[in-house]
């Protein structure tokens, strides 16, 4: 059954739900600590950039927390992810540390792709995150790999593949969303909806009926809207089609409507011209994930304010940390260039040898 909902349907408590109802006091804080530890990430990476220690972009997921937080939080063994370019809080989410994350903003050889990478390519095989890709919807086809390669090997998993709202235009998200239904492959796609594409508003760069996830329809799809401010909605929204995707191997799309409180990247100079001040802060003000959260979990009894204040002292502590280690941390050689552009080469295959990397003949 497809879901009829909308953005304006009427607004549900989920914390009954089953997966939500299995969450300890602990698990609840640690949601809130991780939400935090982006936030410091973020704002110690802004700093750094605005005084020109970084090179290349810097995209801030600052306001959205709570969507990478709340879907990661259900990823078992055999689940993976992979996002677009705004990827500093997917990486924490997984369990990257600061320190190579940050390393790698300052383009340190510390840095999770060896200072190679930068900001918008972030990876950790190790923790089944495949990063991190600067071409808009280009990792749309990889998502659905990665949910194939699950099928294949008779593995119960999904993989969560995140895109902006502009991405829902590329030919190569559609492509994808073809062949996902299609082949029945369990990849379910965030779309993680801020209502413009870069600095151009959802109205004037999509058509649509109702939501951008509404057109799964056009490919018989499942999908649903959620409300990204709420930790219990995205949880006990994503657990349902994680758990179809995962025993039923059918594909889904999730819009979730969040927000960011700066442009596009730090670069974007025409940030508070197409957004007025009085929106951004209204959102601050009403619709600020770990604001809510944490209110949320003082008024449950598993939060006091001084334990609150101790988990965001400590993640500002860490992100400090993060800043130091990445200043200290030396710089790529030159020796190194060469190195982690084919596997063959690193590995020295007989095919690193020939000169064939990819033919026979």
């Amino acid at each position: 059954m497809t879901s009829s909902a909308t953005a304006d349907t009427p607004r549900l408590d989920f914390a009954g739900s089953p997966i939500n109802q299995a969450l300890s006091a602990d698990q609840k804080i640690g949601l809130l600590r991780t939400m935090l530890r982006i936030r410091r990430f973020e704002q110690a990476a802004l700093k750094g950039f605005s005084a020109g220690k970084m090179g290349g972009f810097l995209h801030l997921y600052i306001g959205q927390e709570s969507v990478a937080v709340a879907t990661l939080s259900l990823s078992g063994e055999n689940d993976h992810s992979i996002t677009a370019y705004r990827c500093h809080a997917h990486a924490l989410a997984v369990g990257m540390s600061m320190n190579e994350c940050m390393a790698e903003l300052y383009g340190k050889a510390t840095g999770c792709s060896k200072g190679k990478g930068g900001s918008m390519h972030f990876f950790a095989p190790d923790k089944n995150f495949w990063g991190g890709h600067g071409i808009v919807a280009g990792q749309a086809p990889l998502g659905l790999g990665l949910g194939y390669g699950l099928k294949y090997k008779g593995l119960e998993g999904c993989a969560l593949c995140y895109l902006g709202d502009g991405a829902v235009n590329q030919g190569a998200y559609h492509e994808s969303l073809n062949l996902a239904a299609l082949f029945e492959i369990p990849v379910i796609y965030v779309i993680e909806n801020n209502g413009y594409s870069m600095g151009t508003s959802q109205k004037r760069s999509s058509a649509y009926r109702g939501c951008l996830a509404q057109r799964a329809e056009g490919y018989d799809m499942e999908w649903d809207v959620i409300d990204g401010s709420d930790i219990y909605e995205i949880r006990a929204k994503t657990h349902i089609a994680m758990e179809r995707a995962r025993k039923q191997h059918k594909p889904c799309i999730l819009e979730i409507a969040t927000y960011r409180y700066y442009g596009h990247s730090v670069a974007d100079a025409n940030a508070k011209k197409y957004r007025t001040p009085e929106e951004i802060e209204n959102y601050k003000t009403h619709h600020d994930p770990i604001h809510l959260w944490r209110r949320r979990l003082l008024d449950e009894g598993v939060l006091t304010e001084v334990r609150a204040e101790e988990i965001d002292q400590a993640a500002k502590e860490e992100a400090a940390a993060a800043v130091k280690f990445a200043e200290e941390s030396p710089a790529p050689t030159i020796e190194s260039v060469m190195d982690d552009v084919y596997w063959e080469s690193d590995n020295r295959t007989e095919a690193s040898q020939i000169g064939r990397h990819f033919f026979n003949d």
